[in-house]
């Protein structure tokens, strides 16, 4: 690859087109079951999926509702027209010989896209457009065949296409990522990357820095999670800096992305939008929609990240944590609950234990929770804040609090957690340990001005009160009798 000095001197412009699949019951023109999800190949279609002569497409309505949600989420406005086209091209397995999409009149307009990056600032993407289309099959490629399953064909897609606004790998991840959030918490897709719900399509060139022309461009197909999106755009930026710095051209491609090897393959050469053929569909009528419809569409939309973030900033959380609680809306929800209804350092208390949670689990940041109603985390917190509990008993009921709802004291007595507060108590102990002759070093060492000293003594009375004495109450006791 190229030396990184190397690249220093050149610039990436990134554009993607993001397919979201569409959160519906059946598929956009037929009735098959849209969740193809541990099914026997071929079994979620119908002869409208196959393309079987005499089928004509209906609709489906919930995806025109969904689209239009989908608008508001990304800022942009709606078409009050939007038309259907017929692309056209042979693979096998898009039986028809063209997929129905939106070439010349999308439903979903300009608009834009605010993702934060960790260092605080924002990278504005523009969108372009997106528009709604169906979904084709899936091919299974074996040493010397090819199996074709049309589970997934007739699929309701938008795919987001975005103007070339991204300039580092960094940015291209987080636009992933906001974008993922803010179609989950529109409601318009499930949102599970392992199934393709969400994949991107990384549109990556190179130029010279300083120049006002944009290189030639690869297309990185079909990425479906934020870390190869990523990578992906790291090796494609290299890769195509060390081309030209041998005096090569960069092709106008498209590429696949190896996750095993860290590398982007050759696919196909790139296709312009003449090779499609493009024409209307007559079978399908324009949507038309007023403002009065679109209003009504996106009046139940929930509240998207941005607003959390802002109702979040008096708890003064790291961005970090902030952004890996958002990452699933019912963490979001359930921590504003709290805020709401006990204030900002139950929320504070909660959200760190949540970001806690979720960073110590898989890659994705995947949690084991059902459930999420506040009134045993606002317990919890309430006995922390009591100091009823130390932090690590706390976690180790937050954990349990996760898949049960068994009060947090409940649960805190059965394992014998309750933390003794009681002054008189704790002292009678603090005594007991400074009257022990192994103690005398440690007495000594802190009558020095050996602070650090006082560890041991705060350990054996937790140690003598079976972990149960507050160990900032024993400190502070340990330092009043030494005085």
């Amino acid at each position: 690859m190229a030396n990184p000095e190397l690249l220093d001197t050149y610039e990436m412009t990134i554009g993607i087109e993001c397919h979201v699949q569409l959160a519906t019951a059946s598929k956009l023109f037929s009735g098959a079951d849209n969740d193809a999800n541990d099914k026997q190949p071929n079994e979620a279609t119908s002869p409208i999926d196959f393309g079987l002569p005499g089928m004509l497409p209906v609709l489906n309505h919930e995806a025109i509702v969904l689209a239009v949600r989908a608008g508001k989420a990304l800022n942009a406005d709606i078409a009050h027209v939007s038309r259907f086209d017929r692309k056209h091209y042979f693979y096998p397995d898009l039986p028809k010989g063209y997929q129905i999409s939106q070439m010349y009149q999308p439903i979903i307009l300009e608009g834009y896209v605010e993702a934060p990056l960790l260092d605080g600032s924002h990278v504005k993407v523009r969108i372009h457009h997106a528009h709604i289309e169906e979904d084709a099959g899936k091919l299974t490629h074996h040493a010397t065949y090819s199996l074709v399953d049309l589970n997934r064909a007739g699929t309701p897609l938008i795919e987001i296409v975005s103007e070339p606004d991204i300039h580092s790998a960094a940015e291209a991840k987080a636009y992933a990522m906001e974008l993922h959030r803010l179609m989950t918490y529109a409601g318009v897709t499930y949102g599970d990357l392992y199934h393709g719900n969400m994949r991107f399509d990384v549109n990556i060139s190179i130029a010279p820095k300083g120049s006002t022309t944009l290189g030639t461009r690869a297309e990185v197909k079909n990425l479906n999670s934020f870390k190869s999106v990523e990578k992906a755009a790291e090796y494609e930026f290299a890769r195509q800096v060390e081309l030209l710095e041998k005096g090569e051209k960069v092709v106008q491609e498209t590429r696949g992305w190896d996750d095993a090897t860290g590398k982007t393959n050759s696919q196909r050469s790139k296709e312009d939008a003449q090779d499609y053929r493009y024409m209307p569909d007559a079978d399908i009528p324009p949507v038309v929609l007023t403002d009065e419809e679109v209003t009504a569409m996106q009046a139940d939309v929930p509240q998207l990240p941005s607003f959390y973030r802002a109702v979040w900033k008096s708890l003064n959380l790291d961005r970090s944590v902030v952004e890996s609680l958002l990452d699933n809306r019912q963490y979001a929800v359930l921590i504003t609950a709290i805020q709401q209804q006990s204030g900002d350092d139950a929320a504070r208390r909660v959200a760190h234990w949540f970001s806690s949670a979720v960073t110590t689990g898989n890659e994705e940041g995947a949690l084991i929770a059902d459930n999420f109603a506040p009134e045993g985390y606002v317990e919890l917190s309430e006995m922390v804040g009591k100091n009823e509990l130390s932090s690590t008993a706390a976690k180790e009921i937050f954990v349990e609090l996760l898949t049960s709802t068994i009060s947090p004291r409940s649960i805190a007595e059965s394992r014998n957690l309750l933390q003794v507060s009681d002054e008189s108590a704790v002292l009678a102990i603090v005594d007991e340990v400074l009257a022990d002759p192994a103690s005398a070093q440690s007495v000594a060492d802190i009558k020095a001005g050996q602070d650090k000293a006082i560890g041991f003594l705060v350990g054996q009375v937790m140690k003598k009160s079976a972990g149960k004495a507050n160990p900032a109450m024993a400190q502070q006791l340990i330092r009043q009798r030494l005085q």
